[in-house]
C-alpha cells in the first residue's frame, strides 16, 4: 500500500460529507453530562466544537475557496474567530446544531461540486493571514482534516468525562493522554 498521499477531491469530499452523520451519531440524544461538560478551564465541551463547526462551516471554508479563485494572491483571506462560537447559536439546542450543521455541510458540498474544480485548479495559490501563499488543495485538505482533528478533540473531551473513574487502566488509554488543541 502507497504510503504517500496525493489530495484527491472525490476522497475529500467522501469524508467531509460523512461529519455530519457522524455526529449526530455520536451526540444526539446524550445527556448534557456528555455534551456541555469539558476538559477544564479555557477548554471546549461537545457542544462547543459542534458550534465551532457549524460557525466556520457558514463562514470559511467554501467562503475562503471562492475567494481564493476569485482573488487569487490579491488579498489574503479574513481571519477566523475561532471563539465566536460562544456568542453564536447561543440559543440553540444540540438537536437544532446538529440540523444546522448537516444543512451546510449539505449546501457547501453542491456548491463544491458545482464548480468543477479540475486538478489544475489545485495548485491555484490564495493568501492566508498568518501563513501566506496556500494552494487550493491545502486548502481543501485543510477543511478535510480540520473535521477529523475536531473528531478526535471530540472523543479526547467526552473520554475525559470519565478519566478518574477508570481507574488503573487509564495507562492504556491513549485518548486520555492526548494533550493537543483544546481550544482550537
Amino acid at each position: 500500500m502507497e504510503t504517500q498521499s496525493h489530495f484527491s477531491l472525490p476522497d475529500a469530499i467522501a469524508l467531509l460529507a460523512r461529519t455530519p452523520a457522524t455526529l449526530d451519531s455520536l451526540l444526539s440524544g446524550l445527556p448534557e453530562s456528555w455534551t456541555h461538560r469539558n476538559e477544564g478551564p479555557n477548554t471546549w465541551s461537545a457542544r462547543d466544537i459542534l458550534g465551532h463547526l457549524l460557525f466556520v462551516e457558514r463562514t470559511q471554508w467554501l467562503q475562503r475557496i471562492q475567494f481564493l479563485l476569485a482573488e487569487g494572491e490579491a488579498r489574503p483571506f479574513n481571519p477566523v474567530n475561532r471563539f465566536a462560537r460562544l456568542t453564536e447559536d447561543r440559543d440553540k439546542s444540540l438537536p437544532q446544531l446538529l440540523e444546522a450543521f448537516a444543512h451546510s455541510r449539505s449546501e457547501n458540498l453542491t456548491t463544491l461540486r458545482s464548480l468543477n474544480l479540475q486538478p489544475e485548479d489545485f495548485a491555484r495559490r490564495g493568501v492566508h493571514p498568518a501563513f501566506g501563499p496556500v494552494t487550493l488543495s491545502e486548502l481543501l485538505a485543510t477543511w478535510t482534516i480540520h473535521d477529523l482533528n475536531h473528531l478526535h478533540q471530540l472523543s479526547r473531551v467526552m473520554a475525559h468525562q470519565y478519566r478518574d473513574e477508570v481507574g488503573p487502566w487509564q495507562a492504556y488509554l491513549g485518548v486520555l493522554k492526548c494533550d493537543g488543541h483544546s481550544a482550537a
